[in-house]
């Protein structure tokens, strides 16, 4: 896709942005033809990691014990949380509500399946389920920080939306991170089958990108 279109689009969509209370996040939209929703093996369920980052602190949550726990502390982790510590989260559902809403969560591989068991059924509903830390902890950490999901909504709409940053970053990183995500997705779907691509501020109006 032609970067100038796409700077001109995000331009455009931040010109739009009003007077808010709040920062606005740029949402990425994609639109689909030729593909069956309705099959399970067709539905998008990315993760993409924002080359230049969310534009807003992240907070990560992570599920570890031992030295491996100690360097989550040490790498900026928000919380961490041993085996002992995810049954008592499991106890504290306001908690873990909250957590949910606001968190990332990722998980040394052993303590995967504990956490599926206690946590799961709250933090699956939400799309929260950690992912396995398979590398050093502080590069787990920084990717989580990064990663947003872009997810195919319900069986039949075919259309599919995720952040990209906010309206207080600049245009040439939220741009880099547009190109990052039209990438995953398509990898994910052929650009055949991409029907259209929008993006949006949060209040804003979708703005098409030629």
């Amino acid at each position: 896709m032609d970067r100038k279109k796409i700077t001109d689009a995000i331009t455009a969509a931040l010109a739009d942005k009003g007077k808010r209370k709040f920062t606005q996040s740029l949402e990425f939209i994609v639109n689909f033809r030729n593909i069956d929703f309705s099959k399970a093996e067709n539905r998008l369920n990315l993760d993409i990691l924002l080359p230049k980052g969310k534009g807003k602190e992240q907070k990560v949550v992570v599920f570890a014990d031992g030295q491996a726990a100690l360097d989550a502390k040490n790498a900026g982790a928000s919380e961490v949380f041993d085996a002992a510590g995810i049954s008592k989260l499991a106890g504290d559902k306001k908690r873990l509500s909250q957590l949910a809403k606001s968190c990332e969560f990722i998980a040394m591989p052993n303590l995967m399946v504990p956490v599926g068991k206690t946590l799961g059924q709250v933090l699956g509903s939400r799309g929260k389920l950690p992912r396995p830390i398979t590398g050093p902890i502080k590069e787990a950490i920084d990717q989580a920080k990064r990663r947003v999901r872009l997810v195919s909504r319900g069986k039949y709409l075919p259309v599919a939306q995720c952040m990209i940053g906010t309206e207080a970053m600049g245009v040439d990183d939220l741009v880099e991170n547009f190109e990052a995500a039209y990438e995953k997705v398509k990898a994910k779907v052929l650009e055949v089958n991409i029907k259209s691509v929008y993006v949006k501020l949060s209040m804003g109006r979708p703005v098409k990108v030629a």
